[in-house]
């Protein structure tokens, strides 16, 4: 029998799923991330983790493993050397350092371009080029990567290659299948102090190459076990609930709100941190909140949760307004990095406080996808729910309420599943 691996990559910890070819999971194994106060050691933890999970999995499920594809978390990138050593500590999917770079790359790229957010990967590069002097970073040639990109690495040892989902915000072309010329120019011209290797852009999924040959022996892996290409964390979402319609959509409540609509065609407005990415002849367009389960976890324990949501009464309206938010900025419905918390007044009564949170919350999931219709996306008919917080059915219902469309169960709701699936399919397409 054979089996496919996919591996998750968030921003607490990395989980692991392992499938058949029929589609039924064999394991599931969870690494959290410890040790993460220094940014420099962001590397190694990720590292640790991705061997961490491959060894937990029993040797005789590991000894038929075909494939295995990772995703990671939107826009977390690192610079690397010609050997694939990171030179610079990563900067995360939320750092908005690169908001000194917004007015250079409005002077690059084309109007209202969803590379102008300060978390953009594009953003971080230009960052890093303007610091090079004061970070140390070599003249010599160096790769700019993605976090998949760089733990896909680690197994196949070929660098340089992503996908076009992990590189969709750092201006490649998913309609022509190249990087702009505007980019290129930029990135090449003879007054940057960097030699920046961009990486080759691939398929998500199609296969890149066998694990080598160390890793093989130190994982207890076949040899001919084919590392493909990955994706970003929320697309894994999507791909693992079964929506594959255009109108239905995936949400995904984990430390924040991303949303993916499918749709016939794409929708890009920067303006409102709005994106489309490409899902072979179709669409997924969407946007991310910097709101969701970080806002949630900093008032209450997963316990509190549980027990403090099972006396709300869904059904009726909070009258408490917040926009819940750990700090200052938000991406998505709005765009605004100066867009103050909303958290008061709060309410002597937990429930009634973490009441006007779910709902609070369940309106700007609600302003998301009314954006993207009224910018040209595929009217919503389904939603679908991924993350930690598809499982707090008293949410669900307020959300529906709000969304007014259906809430479909998801065949899945874990990234590590989408991923595997992702790997497997692609796997058997190019054995065809």
């Amino acid at each position: 029998m054979n089996f496919y691996i996919g591996i998750d990559f968030g921003t607490s910890g990395a989980r692991l799923a392992i499938l058949d070819q029929k589609g039924d999971i064999h394991q599931e194994v969870e690494s959290r991330f410890q040790g993460t106060s220094s940014p420099n050691q962001w590397p190694i933890i990720w590292q640790t983790a991705l061997f961490d999970l491959i060894v937990q999995i029993p040797v005789e499920l590991r000894r038929q493993t075909s494939a295995i594809a990772i995703d990671g978390t939107s826009g977390t990138t690192l610079l690397c050397d010609q050997q694939g050593k990171p030179i610079t500590s990563p900067l995360l999917y939320n750092d908005g350092r690169g908001v000194e770079m917004i007015e250079k790359i409005k002077a690059i790229a084309p109007a209202n371009h969803l590379v102008l957010s300060a978390t953009s990967s594009l953003a971080k590069l230009l960052w890093w080029q303007h610091h090079h002097n004061e970070l140390n970073i070599p003249s010599q040639p160096i790769y700019f990567l993605h976090q998949a990109d760089w733990l896909g690495f680690l197994l196949h040892g070929k660098l340089g290659i992503s996908d076009y989902h992990n590189t969709l915000k750092l201006g490649y072309d998913i309609t022509h299948l190249c990087y702009p010329s505007w980019l290129t120019n930029a990135i090449n011209h003879e007054s940057n102090p960097l030699k920046l290797q961009l990486p080759k852009v691939i398929t998500p999924g199609t296969p890149i190459s066998p694990i080598t040959s160390e890793i093989a022996e130190q994982l207890d892996l076949p040899k001919q076990c084919v590392v493909c290409a990955g994706t970003t964390d929320s697309i894994a979402a999507f791909l693992a609930s079964g929506a594959t319609s255009p109108g239905e959509a995936v949400t995904s409540l984990g430390s924040t709100v991303v949303l993916k609509l499918l749709s016939h065609t794409p929708v890009n407005d920067a303006r409102y941190g709005v994106y489309s990415h490409r899902l072979g002849n179709l669409w997924l367009t969407g946007g991310a909140s910097n709101t969701g389960g970080a806002v949630l976890r900093a008032f209450f324990s997963d316990r509190e949760l549980k027990t403090l949501s099972q006396q709300i009464n869904p059904n009726i309206n909070s009258p408490l307004d917040y926009y819940p938010l750990l700090k200052k900025g938000d991406r998505f419905p709005i765009n605004d990095l100066e867009l103050p918390p909303r958290l008061e007044p709060r309410p002597d009564n937990s429930v009634e406080f973490l009441h006007g949170l779910l709902e609070s919350i369940a309106r700007i999931e609600a302003t998301g996808y009314q954006r993207l219709q009224e910018l040209g996306a595929t009217p919503l008919t389904h939603v679908y729910t991924a993350g930690g917080g598809a499982k707090n059915t008293v949410w669900t219902t307020i959300r529906e309420r709000y969304l007014k469309v259906p809430m479909v169960q998801p065949r899945h709701t874990a990234a590590t599943y989408g991923v595997a699936r992702l790997a497997m399919q692609s796997l058997e397409k190019s054995q065809v």
